[in-house]
């Protein structure tokens, strides 16, 4: 590698925050290779070193690979947040070697001998909590990647997972091609009415972006779900949009995904079972905290009944005001009718809110003040510090005393070099042995306002800000001494938990009537608005709860599959497993087709997009705790950061909630909160 490769070394910038004024397209596959290259000459010295011990072993393994993490830290987060077409390139050319170099760690027979030598003596290390548990983590770990398997599977193994990394990335690619060739272009703008003046200028802006002057350009976010169907009065209008959601990935062109689904879950199949497991979804939830695949069924069938009847009361509904129109509701009418029906019924308009919901206010005075009044936290931009768009921006990050904690950048609008969705992701993560503070990231996609233009949110894009804040808040508190246990470094089925409780400070009557003001007049949200936005909250639980379950449940089905089932036509097998599971309603779709469920075909969601209702019954329990704890109090505040939030993986997550909460938690408040009671 080059001298003055920016990965060559950590950044000199606070907190080692990534140079990307430094970096190019050019230094990721150098930094790759000399980083990986790095690691091996690293796992030579660790084999080398005599006598075994927990420091040269264990604490050495944590050490190595800096330069690779570096490197792959940045370029997995332009990947997905601004990505070119050579970093697609590369990373189509780079996913199957980084799989290969995993698996040349975790397999190499040396290194495990070492780590079964001291996981056999454990006891007698004298090994503190922290460290016992690194052991038994890499243990484990090794155990799981197939460290104990002959030559034949392991070579086998080798195999399974190079394709496995680059079928995702090709997944991943494909879905970010079809969904920019699938945004709906309009000419004529009265076909945008019921749009507000806000995101028909966003479409104008999106059509002037990708090279359709004097158009409007609706383009697609990555659930079912498109939020403009709710507002468009163009009923022809609102089936082509939807329509170009849900048959992304499956047009035969370029950007179809099916072949690489189908693929993809033969392959984890057959690498389950030569791991002795059953099936993907068993390999998977092992090391989960849920108990089992059978734990997991058991839920999602339990309330699967209740929430497909909701949904159809609430289809019921609006039907009788589809047929005032002439019509019988379909797919593509739902969001549209219902909110007819909170408007008729809570007197409330979706498009009226957008004025008090101004996205700098939003994040100032509600997603930031609810963060200072419960853990003492302040944010500072910094303005002067360097990102890859200019689009991002940066705060640092101080605790209660003054001392730094680390930087939180949020990226906030959609483009077409991102992908879809909202998430969280580390470019440095918290480590006492490396001596690093995190720099963590918000991803989001708000169509972007006209220049000069304030940017309006919805309620939903409300609460996206707080739940991904809740994640930053998790990588920001981490206070841990290796990286393997950084933030969020926690079972996948734990890690929705933290962010799906930050989302109810959003409704706290004391933080809405800081950032719900109107963008032009600083005069608050009308009270009795208020009131009925948490009624209208309510309403709508029938359908969010079944397109929700109709993605788990097809998660599962695809990764409860046998090494020797092999469909062969995904559309087919999606019905089949939706008629099986019960979630088959006509008019509700699952929040993710297969062919465009980047969460488990392209993320790192695969059999485990049931962690979301599985963390809410964790989320809905706890903030029941802090109502009867008196709610956004410091003292609440410090003791979930001190007991959860700070501890990442250190301990275990279920143990640690029950010390917390005082109990095993309690599923009633997710009934109750879900109308499932």
């Amino acid at each position: 590698m080059a001298s003055d490769n920016p990965f060559l070394a950590p950044s000199g910038l606070p907190y080692q925050l990534p140079d990307f004024t430094a970096i190019t397209d050019d230094h990721y596959l150098p930094a790759f290779e000399a980083g990986m290259a790095e690691q091996r000459a690293e796992l030579e010295a660790i084999v080398a070193a005599e006598p075994v011990t927990f420091a040269n072993t264990v604490e050495a393994l944590e050490r190595s690979g800096q330069t690779l993490a570096r490197v792959a830290r940045v370029f997995l987060g332009r990947a997905g947040a601004h990505t070119t077409e050579r970093i697609e390139a590369l990373r189509a050319e780079i996913a199957p070697r980084l799989a290969a170099h995993a698996d040349a760690i975790a397999l190499d027979p040396r290194l495990f001998a070492r780590l079964e030598a001291l996981h056999r003596d454990r006891a007698g290390l004298g090994l503190d909590p922290e460290p016992l548990r690194l052991l038994e983590r890499r243990h484990r770990d090794a155990v799981r990647a197939g460290a104990e398997l002959g030559e034949t599977d392991q070579a086998r193994l080798r195999e399974l997972n190079a394709e496995l990394s680059a079928l995702s990335a090709d997944f991943s690619g494909r879905l970010l091609a079809g969904a920019n060739a699938a945004a709906v272009h309009v000419d004529d703008v009265a076909r945008l009415a019921g749009l507000s003046e806000g995101a028909i200028a966003a479409a104008a802006g999106a059509a002037t972006a990708r090279g359709y002057p004097g158009g409007y350009l609706l383009t697609l976010v990555l659930p079912t779900g498109q939020p403009v169907l709710a507002a468009l009065r163009d009923r022809a209008l609102r089936e082509r949009l939807f329509r170009a959601s849900v048959d992304r990935g499956s047009h035969g062109d370029d950007t179809d995904t099916r072949a690489a689904v189908l693929r993809l879950a033969r392959l984890r199949a057959e690498r389950a079972r030569l791991l002795g497991h059953p099936t993907h979804a068993a390999y998977v939830i092992d090391d989960a905290t849920a108990p089992g695949v059978d734990a997991v069924a058991g839920l999602l069938a339990d309330l699967a009944p209740a929430a497909v009847a909701n949904a159809d009361r609430e289809a019921a509904e609006l039907g009788e005001l589809a047929a005032r129109d002439g019509h019988e509701l379909q797919q593509w009418d739902w969001a549209y009718y219902a909110e007819r029906l909170r408007a008729e019924r809570f007197r409330i308009d979706a498009a009226a809110l957008r004025p008090y919901l101004e996205l700098d206010r939003v994040l100032r005075d509600g997603v930031f003040h609810a963060a200072g009044q419960l853990y003492g936290i302040t944010l500072t931009e910094r303005t002067e510090l360097p990102m890859y768009h200019p689009d991002v921006r940066l705060w640092e990050v101080l605790d209660a005393d003054g001392t730094p904690l680390g930087l939180f950048g949020l990226d906030p609008y959609a483009r077409e070099s991102k992908r879809g969705g909202a998430w969280m992701n580390e470019l440095v993560d918290q480590s006492e042995l490396l001596g690093t503070r995190p720099v963590v990231m918000n991803t989001l996609n708000i169509n972007r306002p006209p220049d000069g233009e304030p940017t309006l949110l919805t309620v939903d894009e409300v609460r996206t800000l707080f739940h991904e804040f809740g994640h930053a808040l998790h990588g920001l508190f981490s206070s841990v001494r290796y990286p393997t246990f950084s933030g969020t470094a926690v079972p996948r089925d734990f890690v929705e938990f933290p962010s799906q409780v930050n989302e109810m400070w959003l409704e706290r009557p004391e933080i809405l009537a800081r950032y719900a003001r109107h963008h032009e007049t600083g005069e608050p949200m009308p009270a009795d608005l208020l009131e009925k936005l948490a009624a209208a909250r309510a309403y709508g639980e029938g359908f969010a709860t079944t397109e929700y379950l109709a993605a788990s449940l097809l998660d599962q089905a695809w990764h409860t599959l046998g090494a020797d089932d092999d469909p062969d036509d995904v559309l087919a097998f999606e019905a089949e497993a939706l008629r099986a599971a019960g979630v088959a309603h006509p008019l509700v779709p699952p929040r993710y087709r297969s062919s465009y469920f980047n969460h488990v075909f392209g993320g790192g969601y695969s059999a485990g997009y049931y962690s979301y209702i599985w963390s809410e019954v964790l989320d809905a329990d706890t903030v029941e705790w802090f109502a009867e704890q008196g709610g956004l109090r410091r003292e609440n505040g410090d003791r979930f950061r001190r007991e959860l939030l700070s501890l990442g993986g250190s301990v275990d997550p279920m143990e640690a909630y029950r010390a917390f909460r005082g109990r095993d938690p309690e599923i009633g408040p997710l009934l109750a909160r879900r109308n499932l009671a």
